[in-house]
C-alpha cells in the first residue's frame, strides 16, 4: 500500500502499523456486525426485506 521509506518505517516503529491496525478492526466490526444481522433476521421472519419499507402502509397509520 504505501511505498517503504526511512519515515514511513520510523513512524511504524513508533506508533506501529496504523493501516494494518485498522484494517484489522474494520474486518471485526464487519463480522461482527454480520453475526447480528444474521441473529435478527432469524429471529424475525417477518421482518421487512428493506429496513426502509415500513411493516404498516402509511394510510393504515
Amino acid at each position: 500500500m504505501f511505498q517503504q521509506t526511512p519515515v514511513y518505517d520510523r513512524l511504524v516503529a513508533e506508533r506501529g502499523d496504523v493501516p494494518v491496525q485498522v484494517r484489522g478492526e474494520a474486518d471485526r466490526i464487519h463480522r461482527d456486525l454480520a453475526q447480528v444481522l444474521r441473529r435478527t433476521s432469524a429471529s424475525q421472519p417477518s421482518a421487512p426485506r428493506n429496513v426502509f419499507d415500513p411493516k404498516i402502509p402509511p394510510t393504515a397509520l
